[in-house]
């Protein structure tokens, strides 16, 4: 079973907090990504998902002026790089999220997606 590390995207797509939900979309949708990490002073504040762009235009009118500090998951569930992709597939089956920050200590080292885990074995 390969690592996390082995796996994951090191490409990294960050946001700031004050970033609108347009402003995140727009550079989701460019990178090709559904999710963008949430930096604040350079450690993670959380993480932005199409589900949370979905959740806010549903519940806004005008949500896509909002910040994604007020729509993103604060304190992300995160995994470290040398752990087991069978250990990040049952964190997030369990957490039901498709998306999960690698962290080395405290600093974010890549992304993990759910599509990134499900060939693997």
């Amino acid at each position: 079973m390969p690592t996390v590390g082995e796996v994951m995207n090191s490409d990294l797509i960050t946001v700031a907090p004050a970033t609108t939900v347009a402003e995140a979309a727009t550079v989701m949708g460019g990178k090709h990504v559904g999710s963008a990490l949430v930096m604040q002073d350079g450690r993670l504040a959380g993480i932005f998902t199409e589900r949370d762009i979905v959740r806010a235009l549903g519940e806004h009118f005008d949500a896509a002026g909002h910040p994604v500090s007020h729509w993103m998951t604060a304190n992300p569930t995160t995994i470290g790089s040398d752990a087991a992709t069978e250990q990040a597939l049952e964190m997030m089956l369990a957490g039901g999220f498709r998306h999960l920050p690698v962290v080395d200590g405290d600093q974010v080292v890549g992304m993990l997606s759910l599509r990134d885990v499900a060939g693997t074995d």
